[in-house]
């Protein structure tokens, strides 16, 4: 049996939207953790927001400031050309990882790709050049060690292709299997190996982000314009749409797993964090319901804590 949510929610009406969040995840058949966070007012609401998640691509946005740090330090140069052969590149549907013959990118390039569209083969490049291991390390000397970074994007697909072969469909089935029974075959869906973090950490990456109070002022201003660059709208950019406001996030999914992260500003000056990370019950590649009911959850949860 799973166990109530945890609820977070400063006062009655914003524990009242948590609740109401949660209730709809579940008659959906999802499980996860959520939190919205008023960067001015400090207000916040949410359920089980200290759960550690596998992150999946969610876990290119620490990556990008830790690159972005080394870049404002001096340490690596934004124009360093890269050459990316796909032929030992990483696997994904978008960005450099879908082209078929090889091509040179500068790093900051990388970072565009990365963020933008969310390219492995651009992420994989970049732990190249800044190991997962000096990645972790800095995100530890930063205070963000409840996110942890402990492999490459590429890892993902290779522990699922151990599982299954090239049977995508049947390394669906085993992280479903997985998730009823609580075990985890395909190593990068258990949070103790994955690149892993809560929905609390991530928003209190976002909030120290978007207020300069972690790595230099360059890093962070870039990181919020490289997030601003995202081109999915499918899940919590979707009810955040509108003239007067700026939605930058960064979406995650393998398997099961469908998540977002990032910040909504109004032209009134609300500024809101939101981590949205879930896991769906079903045997479904897609799942527009699930990304739909992440968009809601956003805009109930922006509307509730705007001052």
């Amino acid at each position: 049996m799973r166990a109530a949510p945890v609820y977070v929610g400063d006062g009655g009406a914003l524990l009242a939207v948590a609740e109401a969040i949660a209730t709809d995840w579940a008659a959906l058949g999802v499980r996860g953790s959520f939190l919205a966070r008023n960067l001015d007012t400090g207000d916040q609401l949410g359920f089980d927001a200290d759960e550690l998640m596998p992150l999946a691509s969610v876990a290119k946005v620490p990556l990008a400031l830790v690159v972005l740090d080394r870049i404002a330090a001096g340490d690596l140069d934004p124009a360093r050309p890269v050459t990316i052969d796909p032929a030992s590149s990483s696997v994904g549907p978008t960005g450099l990882a879908a082209f078929r013959y090889p091509a040179t990118v500068a790093v900051g390039d990388l970072l565009v790709q990365m963020l933008s569209v969310s390219d492995n083969a651009a992420a994989d490049s970049l732990l190249d050049l800044v190991p997962v291991a000096d990645v972790d390390a800095r995100l530890r000397a930063w205070g963000c060690g409840e996110i942890r970074m402990r492999h490459r994007m590429n890892h993902m697909y290779e522990c699922a292709a151990g599982a299954a072969g090239n049977d995508f469909s049947l390394a669906l089935e085993l992280a479903l299997r997985d998730e009823r029974a609580d075990r985890h075959t395909i190593e990068t869906l258990d949070p103790a190996y994955a690149n892993a973090g809560s929905a609390a950490a991530l928003v209190e990456l976002l909030r120290r982000v978007w207020c300069d109070e972690v790595a230099v002022p360059a890093a962070t201003a870039e990181l919020r314009r490289l997030m601003g660059l995202q081109v999915f709208t499918h899940r919590l950019a979707s009810e955040l749409r509108a003239d007067s406001l700026r939605w930058s996030g960064k979406t995650g999914s393998f398997l099961h797993v469908r998540h977002e992260i990032g910040v909504v500003e109004a032209e009134s000056g609300d500024r809101v964090a939101i981590a949205a990370l879930t896991r769906a019950d079903r045997c479904a590649g897609l799942a527009p319901d699930v990304d739909l009911a992440i968009g809601v959850a956003g805009r109930e949860a922006f509307e509730a804590l705007r001052t």
